[in-house]
C-alpha cells in the first residue's frame, strides 16, 4: 500500500495507486463521504478518473448499490487461454499476420460492428422468463453483439508465455447491453435520493437500497449482463481457438480463465455482510486466478490472489490510463508509437474526427505511451497478488 488518506473524511482512502490525478482523488474524497459506504475507499495502482468514481476503485455499501460505482461496461473483463503451442512455432511474423487476418473475419471487430444475423443463446430466454422482467434490454442488438469485440480498449491478443509458450488473451463486456441497464437504474438512484433529500457527495453517486424494489431489480438486470459478458468472451475465445487449430493443428488448450471486473457483489468483509462495488478492479481472493492486461505492445500477467482484506480482496484490472484520449491524440506521433509496436503484429492508426472537428486526426489513444507502465503497476500491488506467468504480444487486434 503506498498511502492513507483520513483528514477530515468519515472513512480512509487506502492507496496502493503513488501519483493520483487531482480529479479522480476527489472523486475518492467523494466516495469517503458518501452517507451508504462502510471501512475505507481502496484505491488500485492503475486508478485514474472515471464517471461518479475512479476506475480503479473498490468499495463496500452497507444495505445500497451505486449503479455509477459499477459503470456503464457492466461485466466488462477478460478470458485468457493457455496452450501447449511452443511460440517459435509463430515466429514468422507473416504466419502470425494470417491468424490475426483470420480471427478478424470470424469476429466483428470496432464500435458499432456486430454479427449480421441475432444470435441464439439460452440466456435470452432463460432472463426473460424470469418474473418481473422488462423485455426492453433484450433488443435484436443485443442478439447480433453477442460473441463480438466492441471498440475502445477492448481486444484480442496473442500472446508468449515467459516459459515460451503461446497464450490467447481477449478484453471485452457486455457492449450496448450493460450501458442500458446501467442508465436506467442511475436515474431511479438519482429519483428516489432527490426524493427523499438524501444527501450525497454529488448525484452521480446516487444509490438504491438493496432490499427495496429497484434495488433487487438492479441486481437482477447487471447479473444478467454478467451472464451476457461472460458469454460474449467465451463465445470469442471459441473462434480463436477455433483459428489457431486451423494454423496449428496439434494445438492443445491447457486452461482458461474468464473474470469481471466492473461488477458489484455482497461478501463477507470485516464481520458483516456488504456490497462490494469493483470498477476497474477484479477480485484477488486467496488463491484466486485473475488477469491483469497491459497496455497493447507492453506485458499482462496470470496472477494469484492472496485474500488480502485491507483491498477487499480485490486488485488492478489492468495498467490504467495516464493520459486522455485526447491528450493521446494530441501529443503523440505515429513514429514513436510504431516503434512501441515494433515486431507485434496490429492494424497500423486509422483517422478520426474528434469533439464534432471537421479535421481529422490519427486516432493514438490505445498506444501503449497513453497507459500506466504496467510493471509498475504490478510492482504496487505485491501484497494484494502473485505473480503465475508473465506474458507480451505477438500479435493484437483492437476494437
Amino acid at each position: 500500500m503506498e498511502f492513507v488518506k483520513s483528514d477530515g473524511l468519515p472513512i480512509h482512502i487506502k492507496s496502493w495507486c503513488r501519483d493520483i490525478e487531482d480529479t479522480a482523488m476527489a472523486q475518492a474524497e467523494n466516495l469517503a463521504r458518501h452517507p451508504a459506504l462502510r471501512h475505507h475507499v481502496a484505491l488500485m495502482p492503475d486508478c485514474h478518473y472515471g464517471i461518479g468514481m475512479p476506475i480503479g476503485g473498490v468499495i463496500a455499501a452497507k444495505d445500497a448499490v451505486i449503479p455509477a460505482a459499477v459503470g456503464v461496461d457492466i461485466g466488462c473483463g477478460m478470458i485468457a487461454v493457455e496452450t501447449d503451442i511452443p511460440a517459435e512455432k509463430l515466429q514468422d511474423m507473416r504466419f502470425r499476420r494470417a491468424i490475426h487476418s483470420r480471427i478478424k473475419e470470424l469476429i466483428p471487430v470496432g464500435e458499432g460492428k456486430m454479427h449480421k444475423e441475432p444470435q441464439d443463446w439460452s440466456g435470452f430466454e432463460e432472463y426473460l422468463a424470469t418474473p418481473g422482467v422488462d423485455a426492453q434490454f433484450i433488443t435484436k442488438l443485443d442478439r447480433c453483439n453477442l460473441g463480438t469485440l466492441g471498440g475502445g480498449n477492448h481486444f484480442i491478443e496473442i500472446q508468449k508465455s515467459d516459459p515460451g509458450f503461446v497464450w490467447l488473451m481477449i478484453h471485452s463486456g457486455s457492449r450496448n447491453l450493460g450501458k442500458r441497464i446501467e442508465e436506467v437504474y442511475q436515474e431511479k438512484a438519482a429519483q428516489l435520493c432527490e426524493k427523499f433529500y438524501t444527501p450525497l457527495p454529488t448525484s452521480d453517486l446516487a444509490f438504491l437500497p438493496t432490499e427495496d424494489k429497484d434495488g433487487h431489480n438492479y441486481f437482477r438486470d447487471m447479473n444478467f449482463a454478467l451472464k451476457y459478458a461472460f458469454e460474449n468472451r467465451q463465445r470469442m475465445m471459441a473462434k480463436c481457438k477455433e483459428v489457431l487449430a486451423e494454423f496449428v493443428p496439434e494445438a492443445n488448450f491447457i486452461r482458461e480463465v474468464n473474470i469481471h471486473h466492473n461488477y458489484a457483489a455482497f461478501e463477507e468483509h470485516f464481520g458483516e455482510t456488504l456490497c462490494v462495488h469493483r470498477k476497474g478492479a477484479t477480485s484477488a481472493k486467496l488463491d484466486e486466478i485473475g488477469i491483469i492486461p497491459g497496455s497493447m505492445g507492453t506485458a499482462s500477467y496470470i496472477v494469484r490472489g492472496l485474500g488480502n482484506p485491507a483491498s477487499f480482496m480485490s486488485c488492478s484490472h489492468g495498467a490504467g490510463r495516464k493520459m486522455s484520449r485526447t491528450a493521446a491524440c494530441n501529443t503523440l506521433t505515429a513514429a514513436e508509437c510504431d516503434e512501441a509496436m515494433k515486431g507485434i503484429v496490429c492494424d497500423r492508426w486509422h483517422s478520426v474526427s474528434r469533439h464534432g472537428k471537421e479535421k481529422k486526426q490519427l486516432d493514438l489513444s490505445e498506444a501503449p505511451q497513453a497507459y500506466k507502465d504496467i510493471e509498475d503497476v504490478i510492482a504496487a500491488e505485491s501484497d494484494l497478488v502473485e505473480i503465475q506467468v508473465r506474458l507480451t504480444p505477438l500479435a493484437v487486434i483492437k476494437g
